[in-house]
């Protein structure tokens, strides 16, 4: 029993360096000049994608969503940002920020364009920079009613940040500014009452608050 005990501490050493690089490797967001990804935002052309009008073009090239009066929280959240090409594998790169308390959402695999909410997954945009507890799914970086992110790694409100994410098959990573915060298999942790589609719609969610975006850009995998 001793060997055994030996044998299976030093065979998990010597893997740790290998997971170690796993998680390395996948806490990388794609190079900015990388060709194989599609630019849906450039910071002038709007055309590829579809949104209500929210949306305005700043001039430091960012796109700003400016709820209109009478729009708060639930009370409207009509005007998301909506890629016009369904996806099934996918990595989609862009920044974002938000004022205090800021709210949003990246939703991908999306079955209509009714309500994302009930038809695809949602990758949490909340403000949860200095929060110490452990973070829920309802927290930044987390899959709402799925799970909570591996770690804080929001940035202050006002500040940018930047999130890559990737669907393959049934496996979901996301990288939240260089940091791995998601690794999980959809298929095997999901809500019980959602099917995940082999491909879907992909959108950024306005939530009825002041919320910017910018170089947003897709590849299909």
């Amino acid at each position: 029993m001793k060997l055994s005990a030996t044998l299976f501490a030093i065979a998990s050493l010597s893997a740790a360096p290998f997971a170690a690089a796993d998680h390395h490797a996948k806490a990388k967001h794609p190079a900015p000049d990388d060709k194989s990804f599609t630019v849906i935002f450039d910071g002038k052309d709007m055309s590829n994608i579809e949104t209500e009008g929210n949306w305005q073009i700043q001039d430091d090239g960012s796109l700003h969503l400016t709820p209109r009066p009478g729009e708060k929280g639930w009370t409207r959240y009509g005007s998301y940002i909506w890629l016009k090409d369904k996806y099934a594998d996918f990595v989609f790169d862009f920044e974002f920020k938000y004022g205090k308390g800021g709210n949003s959402g990246f939703y991908f695999r999306c079955g209509d364009k009714v309500d994302p909410t009930k038809s695809g997954f949602e990758v949490q945009i909340l403000d949860s920079y200095g929060v110490e507890k452990k973070l829920g799914h309802h927290d930044m970086g987390g899959v709402i009613r799925t799970g909570g992110p591996l770690e804080n790694a929001s940035k202050p409100a006002g500040e940018w940040n930047r999130m890559t994410v990737k669907m393959k098959g049934d496996q979901l990573t996301v990288v939240l500014n260089g940091k791995l915060v998601q690794d999980i298999n959809l298929a095997e942790k999901k809500p019980t009452d959602k099917e995940l589609p082999a491909e879907g719609w992909i959108c950024i969610q306005d939530h009825g608050q002041p919320f910017t975006v910018r170089n947003l850009r897709v590849k299909g995998l």
